[in-house]
């Protein structure tokens, strides 16, 4: 099956690919890996700002984490010309989630963005993973994801 027929199946489009905020590029490609800069959770409704262990809860995390999941996919789609059939595999994600000092649940949280990219890209979507806390993160967002990807 396509990866764009399981998106569909999973009720999820991919939105346009965010630009960048600063100077930086979105993503860089270098032979078959694809680099992409850390995206944060935004979606059809905003930011997902606040800080777990304080306002937000792990569902709720692990949900923005998901945000930024798909926003990862959305800058491999640009960085395939549009064709997101060329991605082959998620490598590796670095997942920051914006948390209490005491807060502990960070795998959990980053959890929502690695079981979307399994559910919506089969065995191509395991990866290896850190998920680390971060006393903020820009804008107040609740969760930024980067992700290094094999494409064609």
């Amino acid at each position: 099956m396509s990866i764009a027929s399981r998106l569909a199946d999973l009720g999820v489009s991919l939105p346009d690919a965010p630009a960048p905020a600063a100077n930086y590029v979105p993503f860089v490609k270098v032979g078959s890996t694809l680099y992409v800069s850390g995206q944060i959770s935004n979606g059809p409704d905003g930011l997902v700002t606040g800080k777990l262990g304080a306002e937000l809860d792990v569902p709720a995390g692990a949900e923005a984490a998901k945000l930024c999941a798909i926003s990862l996919l959305a800058q491999v789609k640009v960085a395939c010309d549009g064709d997101i059939e060329r991605l082959v595999r998620v490598v590796k994600l670095t997942g920051f989630v914006n948390s209490t000092a005491d807060f502990t649940d960070q795998p959990k949280v980053i959890n929502g963005a690695s079981d979307f990219l399994v559910e919506a890209l089969g065995d191509a979507g395991r990866h290896a993973r850190s998920a680390v806390s971060a006393g903020s993160l820009p804008l107040g967002v609740a969760v930024e994801i980067e992700g290094i990807f094999e494409i064609r």
